[in-house]
């Protein structure tokens, strides 16, 4: 270590031996652990500082331990041949040694000492140093041993609920035609955390319930517990579950709506000729609803993307009516016209819904009660989501209030017994008041949920326009089918703008366009020199490499950073503590949307683009991210379904459809009055 030598030699000339053998080993047999300069710094910084007696400042110290760092980047092996040291004088070996009996002593302090030269390093400050060092070496080889070596093993999701013999007698006698639902403590876990414990889940038949809660609370994983009948539920009672994407092969979407319902295969199909009409008219309503024209509707479903796929699923639950839908983000799908048309679906449903949504605006729509998720248990509310918002509000403050006056009532029994508790004349008062405060309920203060803070890094110069624009583009993937035409729009810095359409109308198409991921047929895209785009897909998830931390992922993405600089982004997206280093395949939809967002910040871009981002993010997740995009000193445009996201967030509307975009005047209101009007004259409604 020649070069390493030469520097400590030069910027500490009177170094003495011990501390160089020390510095030198350090950097020998620890060299290739540093991952940057600050762990350098850390293990041989301090040391450095002493012995320079307070000549190198902290600035100073750190320079030359960036370069020992730069010189450790070197060949090893030409490193190893520089840690020759010239002597002052010959060493007689044998002389030296006879004093030692202990053949083990480390002579090599005492031989690389200069003629008269002491030792100045401070002993408490060196063991404090190799101390620091060997538990970092030994946390790093901790957490390298605890990295899976084979392939990723998920955790699975369990249920289980306490024996009822009443309900199991009226099972087995088979005496119970009740179509409502009742599980009663119940608990369901995820891998070994506890998501619901001893809780009780009410359904009355034909109501709609929407279940919400925060991201990662088990709102997905009960559905799925109940729909594999993992919690007891009358075997009378049908169940479909909408949360797979229909299997493509060669059947027609059509013939595939009418398939999915077996019982009316199996029992009338002496009058399939007579109903089939009928039957294909509905399933053609629900199609036609959910965005299938007729081209579509006879297409084979192996001929449809994953979303569509999913749409299929949704309509083929629609036309089945089972007893109990169950419905997981049934949204994220859709775009603005098939959810307006499924909300006034839904509000004639018969049977029981229960459904999983983040929507505020479609659970207003459709829910006629609300199940929140939090602290491990469940608790109903009568009406929609506004309602179950105000009754939530008043519980809390009458929560707190009952909380603050028994701990007054506890202060105040505390005092009496503080002041009279060595007073002979009241030992019987205050024995009676040590009792009645050892009976008093155990008090809890109110659960309340953390608030969910986002925040943009916005720290760049403005610039002037124009920022970013398209000047009379065409674009098409087929020369005989032309996605636009003519086709120029802008944005600046100020700009708060959505894109709505319907799905296949080109948003997304327009959304790359806008990046220069796609290059215009004709026509020109002009973007500024400073321009910094920061992108957010709707295919987010599969951008993710699921197989290892949030943690890991940044650093393979924005090498060269410390941890704790990694953890500090995550966190500010709500990814913080345990959930940074568990694999991402483990966490929930909305905490893998907030790794892509903790993923797209690190960069700083100063405009964003951001394709469906509110899918899988929870309610205070979505008012959050309206706040930071408002907050956000750069330009932004969005494609949403979110009715009330598009209405805190954006200043235009842009409306994408006939092979050009439309700007909508009078905003949302206006473009959800033109949707109603397209309905009643198509008779989808």
């Amino acid at each position: 270590m020649a070069s390493c030598a030469d520097i400590l030699r030069s910027e500490f000339p009177d170094l003495d031996g011990e501390v160089f053998a020390y510095v030198t080993g350090i950097l020998q047999g620890g060299g290739a652990d540093f991952e940057s300069v600050d762990e350098l710094v850390e293990a041989v910084g301090e040391l450095l500082r002493e012995v320079s007696q307070d000549a190198k400042d902290d600035g100073a110290i750190r320079e030359i331990c960036q370069r020992l760092f730069n010189t450790l980047q070197l060949d090893e092996g030409q490193a190893q041949r520089c840690s020759q040291v010239l002597l002052d004088a010959p060493i007689q070996l044998s002389q030296i040694t006879d004093g030692y009996a202990d053949a083990s002593v480390d002579l090599l302090p005492g031989l690389l000492l200069k003629r008269g030269q002491t030792s100045m390093v401070n002993a408490k400050k060196l063991e404090k140093a190799e101390a620091r060092l060997k538990a970092k070496q030994d946390k790093r080889m901790e957490r390298d041993s605890l990295k899976p070596s084979g392939p990723l093993v998920l955790e699975e999701a369990s249920a289980s609920q306490a024996a009822s013999k009443k309900e199991t007698r009226m099972e087995s006698s088979g005496k119970n035609k009740s179509y409502d639902v009742r599980i009663e403590n119940f608990d369901v876990s995820f891998g070994e955390r506890v998501l619901l414990a001893g809780a009780d889940l009410n359904l009355a038949f034909g109501r709609r319930y929407g279940l919400v809660g925060r991201n990662g609370l088990g709102k997905t994983t009960l559905l799925k517990m109940i729909a594999s009948r993992s919690l007891r539920i009358p075997s009378h009672i049908s169940i479909l579950h909408v949360e797979q994407e229909v299997a493509g092969d060669e059947t027609p979407a059509l013939q595939s709506v009418l398939e999915c319902d077996t019982t009316r295969e199996s029992l009338l199909r002496e009058e399939r000729d007579l109903t089939a009409k009928i039957n294909a008219g509905r399933a053609s309503v629900i199609l036609a609803g959910l965005g299938f024209n007729a081209k579509m509707q006879q297409q084979t479903t192996k001929e449809f993307s994953g979303g569509w796929r999913m749409r299929l699923a949704l309509a083929r639950a629609l036309f089945a009516r089972p007893d109990l839908l169950l419905l997981d983000e049934p949204t994220n799908m859709l775009d603005v016209r098939a959810i307006l048309w499924l909300e006034t679906y839904l509000q004639t449903w018969q049977s029981t819904i229960l459904v999983v949504s983040h929507d505020r605006n479609f659970l207003n729509a459709v829910a006629t009660d609300i199940i929140h998720l939090h602290s491990q248990r469940l608790d109903s509310y009568r009406g929609d989501f506004e309602n179950f918002m105000k009754i939530k509000e008043e519980r809390l403050k009458n929560q707190q209030r009952e909380y603050e006056a028994q701990q007054q009532y506890r202060e105040h029994i505390q005092v009496f017994i503080d002041r009279f508790r060595y007073n002979a004349n009241r030992a019987s008062q205050v024995q009676s008041k040590l009792k009645l405060l050892e009976k008093l309920p155990e008090l809890k203060p109110v659960d309340k949920e953390s608030e969910v803070i986002m925040k943009f890094p916005d720290g760049f110069e403005k610039f002037s326009p124009p920022i970013l624009q398209l000047d009379e583009v065409d674009f098409c993937y087929n020369p005989s089918h032309y996605i636009f035409r003519s086709l120029s729009v802008s944005a600046d810095l100020e700009s708060r703008i959505c894109v709505v359409g319907e799905n296949g109308a080109g948003k997304s198409t327009m959304l790359k366009i806008l990046m220069g991921e796609l290059a215009p047929v004709r026509g020109i895209r002009h973007a500024h020199r400073n321009l910094k785009i920061g992108y957010f897909s709707q295919h987010h998830v599969d951008q993710l490499d699921l197989n290892i931390s949030a943690v890991e992922l940044l650093a393979r993405k924005f090498p060269g950073k410390t941890e704790e600089e990694y953890r500090h982004q995550l966190g500010s997206y709500g990814v913080s503590g345990e959930l940074a280093v568990r694999p991402v395949a483990s966490l929930s939809g909305g905490q893998k949307s907030r790794v892509a967002f903790a993923q797209m910040t690190m960069s700083c871009p100063n405009f964003y683009i951001l394709d469906e981002p509110t899918n899988h993010l929870d309610m205070e997740t979505i008012e959050a991210l309206a706040k930071a995009l408002n907050k956000f000193r750069g330009g932004v445009i969005l494609v949403s379904h979110d009715e009330r996201f598009i209405r805190l967030v954006c200043r235009e509307l842009w409306v994408c459809e006939k092979a050009t975009v439309t700007r909508i005047e009078g905003g949302f209101d206006q473009y959800r009055d033109i949707l109603k009007e397209q309905f009643q004259k198509e008779g989808f409604l």
